[in-house]
């Protein structure tokens, strides 16, 4: 740097080695029994821990440089002038704040005033190994306040980069606002992240890119793993995944390879690293080890594939289930998998105690609690109200006929304290839980699968004076034999609650919760949070700056969703994986999730939105919110819209700060290229559909971002997190069904009348899968210990604009105040629906959580 007065400007580098983040290192233990292999492999893990922090220090100080670029002053070329290159100095031995396993070193940078304030860095690793660079901070400028770059980004070898990695400093810029100086670089850095769409992606790239669902299927290896690329049809159309480019299968050059190591972005594979990395590797561990194993013991003699009786299922956490000695073997040496079992030599698989049955193990059982759940569970939106009578179809009738309803008035009006149906239809007192649409069109491939036996349902529930709801019918609807386009074969079953009727009522609630069940884990869950979310994420990626206000208002809600789809790609929704094996539709799963996309509505993601189309609530300019519920004590929908609330305040006051009117939204060329790709691209089998917003307004672009963030944070807690705590008593949420309901005259009708239970556990899943289902959404309904919560941020100074620090601190305060308001109104006894029969308080949307199976914590982001 040219100047007489030449001084030095102080830099901390934070990192983490590669090491200590390596989960990989865990596979390479052997196996020496659970408790040995884990003692075993945290022994090395320490170890690790304990030689990096000695070899980093001499390795990396000589070996990574940096380079500052002014933000001010300029070249010859009017971009901002490059320092010299500067390496890194001795590591700072102990910085209390810095906490899991991160180094921090010295970097002194020489410094005059005509080369003006840094505002962005290049970095160069001159060493083997890639490091998670966690932070960059800069002090002693003179005039200047401490600069601090967040970075969160794994640096390779220099060499594997066509051009140095850049971070910038934590300011926020629309692109028109950028400094002069920088603005060549603000475009070259998202030039790098789009790539060029060829080629096979390569461990370390950064490059975001589109591709269609085509790596479900193996059609190389089996012809029935074949399955249909989801994306890029009419018949089937479905959101956009991240490109890999890995090679064709043979058998169908549109389909691709399965992965060996699945490509995602570089920066999306769990830099944090805490224990995030292992319930994801748990995951993993399940589908590749502990499951095939299992399947050999249900197969043997040692384990029947049978629950004998109610109180068998129970021992499932309260004693555990016996297991060879071979099976434990193989399960990874990780916390999260070593509580599923007793490793005190028993061999023994015993899960924790599902929430629902902690208090009263049969109230599950109950009318009201079947109805309560549709509110307060874990699929709480699909219940709409009824609006006509007999409920009708929108399935076209020249493919499968006439799907209208077969309920009568009689069959209800027998239940309903008086009120005749015109009555409560005026009143809005009708309501329906309807599956028919969704499984019809699929039930003649499902029943022809080896042991799934279905129907399609609808349950039509009484609004009582007490607020409560109470379910009125249940219809059952087969294809008919001759053919679907001949219409329903349907049989209406009614609440009994003694002799044979009441055993067929409970089989009855069955069918429609494995109906329910399934569409909450690939429609509520799979598609409507997970899938629908990452073609924003690549969007935002490829078209917005990290400099730029709407990329730092979104990236916390994007943590490691690309990273978890991934992994449901390879272990949960692939062909024959655990989806496919434990739920109904089997190979139709996943496609079944296209059907429903077909009608999925961006804008319908916002809350209010979606109460309003079910006809769950009306607008009210005088009620709170602007909307008045239908169901007044409707626990999911009162603690939603309140956070809906907070989220829309937070993103108006602070996209407010950087577009004061609708032409600044429209002159946004970033924001306008985002929004284009994400509706062209991301939802490219959508994109011409009239209800995308088109981002002109200032309005548009708070409610779009605000349903991103809901759909992110809120919807997902909301469908994600009370899995287990449900749906752990497989009594409670069976996900397959094996049987119809019995005809009298048949030896399953005589069982039935002799033992009902057996009859109920001969219909649901069966103890494999079972344990498959449970042992999985046991780890999806976990916190990680280093989550971040809905109103927090990973780093404080994630932007160094003071007013946008305000806003989100008054957005962390109003959500405190929602998680007293929500126990407030889990403590009122009128409230009914809180608790229930289960006693078990609704508190799936409390903003915060500690670590582990809490049934509470809205995080950021779909992490899990």
């Amino acid at each position: 740097m040219s100047g007489r007065k030449s001084q030095k400007i102080k830099g901390t580098v934070v990192m983490m080695p590669k090491n200590v983040l390596d989960v990989n290192q865990l596979n390479e233990v052997g196996n020496g029994g659970v408790g040995g292999v884990v003692t075993g492999v945290f022994g090395v893990v320490a170890d690790f821990a304990g030689q990096v922090v000695d070899t980093a220090t001499a390795i990396l100080a000589r070996n990574v440089s940096l380079q500052l670029i002014s933000a001010t002053a300029t070249d010859g070329k009017g971009n901002g002038k490059v320092g010299k290159e500067t390496f890194l100095e001795k590591h700072v031995p102990t910085l209390p704040t810095l906490g899991d396993r991160r180094d921090a070193y010295n970097i002194h940078f020489e410094w005059d005033a005509n080369f003006g304030i840094p505002g962005a860095f290049y970095i160069r690793n001159f060493t083997y190994d890639e490091f998670f660079l966690v932070s960059v901070t800069l002090e002693d400028i003179p005039n200047q306040a401490t600069i601090h770059f967040v970075c969160n980004s794994w640096v390779y070898n220099f060499k594997k980069y066509k051009k140095d990695r850049i971070f910038f400093a934590n300011n926020t810029y629309l692109p028109s606002a950028t400094p002069g100086p920088l603005i060549k670089y603000r475009k070259e850095e998202l030039v790098a992240l789009r790539g060029d769409g060829t080629g096979e992606r390569k461990e370390w790239e950064r490059i975001y890119d589109y591709d269609v669902y085509n790596d479900l299927g193996n059609p190389d290896s089996d012809a029935k793993l074949a399955r249909p690329i989801l994306g890029g049809s009419s018949n089937y159309p479905y959101p956009r995944r991240v490109r890999t480019g890995r090679k064709a299968t043979k058998k169908d050059p549109k389909s691709e390879k399965p992965a060996v190591e699945l490509y995602i972005p570089r920066d999306e594979s769990f830099g944090h690293l805490k224990s995030s990395d292992f319930l994801t590797f748990g995951l993993k561990s399940l589908s590749q080890q502990l499951l095939p194993s299992l399947e050999t013991v249900f197969d043997s003699d040692f384990t029947p594939n049978e629950f004998d009786s109610f109180e068998e299922v129970r021992q499932l956490y309260k004693g555990g289930i016996q297991l060879p000695t071979h099976v434990l073997s193989q399960i990874s040496p990780l916390p999260v998998l070593r509580e599923l079992f007793r490793s005190d030599g028993e061999n023994v698989l015993q899960l924790p105690p599902p929430h629902v049955v902690k208090v009263d193990e049969s109230a599950w059982m109950t009318d009201d609690e079947f109805a309560r759940e549709m509110i307060a569970g874990v699929n709480p939106c699909v219940i709409r109200l009824l609006k006509e009578f007999p409920p009708q179809s929108k399935l076209d009738p020249t493919l499968y006929g006439d799907q209208s309803s077969t309920i009568t008035k009689q069959h209800l009006e027998i239940n309903m304290d008086g009120v005749t149906v015109q009555e409560a239809l005026s009143g809005k007192r009708l309501f329906i839980l309807d599956y028919q649409d969704a499984f019809m069109p699929y039930l003649t491939r499902i029943n022809s699968l080896p042991s799934a036996k279905a129907y399609a349902t609808r349950t039509i529930l009484f609004l009582k004076d007490d607020g409560t709801l109470k379910p009125l019918a249940i219809e059952l609807s087969k294809p008919h034999p001759s053919g679907d386009h001949l219409g329903a074969e349907s049989k209406v079953v009614l609440p009994a609650n003694q002799g044979v009727e009441s055993a067929i009522w409970l089989l009855a609630k069955a069918h429609v919760i494995v109906n329910d069940s399934c569409y909450h884990q690939l429609m509520s869950h799979w598609l409507n949070t997970h899938a629908v979310t990452e073609p924003f994420i690549i969007a935002t990626n490829r078209n917005l700056s990290v400099l730029h206000p709407i990329y730092k208002l979104l990236q916390p809600h994007y943590r490691d969703t690309i990273n978890i789809n991934g992994l449901a790609r390879e272990a949960l929704i692939n062909a024959d994986g655990i989806i496919e094996k434990s739920f109904l539709p089997g190979r139709y799963s996943v496609e079944m999730s296209s059907a429903v996309y077909k009608n999925w509505v961006f804008t319908d993601q916002a809350l209010p939105a979606d109460l309003i189309k079910r006809g769950l609530a009306v607008e009210d300019p005088s009620a709170p919110h602007g909307l008045r519920l239908v169901i007044e004590d409707y626990p999911y929908a009162v603690d939603g819209l309140e956070i809906w609330d907070a989220i829309k305040t937070w993103v108006k006051e602070y996209v407010s700060l950087y577009y004061p009117t609708d032409a600044s939204v429209q002159q946004d060329t970033e924001l306008q290229a985002w929004w284009k790709e994400v509706v062209e691209k991301g939802h490219a089998d959508l994109k011409d559909k009239p209800w995308w917003p088109k981002m002109n307004t200032l309005e548009e672009l708070i409610e779009s971002c605000s349903t991103i963030i809901w759909t992110a944070s809120a919807l997902h807690a909301a469908v994600n997190f009370g899995q287990y705590p449900y749906g752990g008593y497989i009594l409670n949420r069976p996900t397959l069904s094996r049987r119809f309901i019995p005809e009298v005259g048949t030896k399953e009708y005589d069982e039935m009348v002799k033992s009902p239970q057996t009859a109920y556990l001969r219909t649901i899943t069966p103890k494999y899968e079972t344990i498959i289902d449970l042992t999985v959404i046991e780890i999806l309904s976990r916190h990680a210990c280093d989550e971040v919560y809905l109103g927090e941020r990973d780093n404080p100074n994630w932007t160094s604009d003071s007013k946008a620090l305000q806003a989100f601190k008054k957005f962390g305060t109003k959500l405190a105040d929602i998680e007293g308001k929500i126990k407030e109104r889990n403590n009122n006894s009128n409230m009914k629906n809180r608790a229930g029969p289960v006693q078990l308080p609704y508190t799936l949307l409390i903003p915060s959580s500690e670590e582990g199976l809490t049934f509470r914590g809205i995080p950021n982001s779909i992490s899990i």
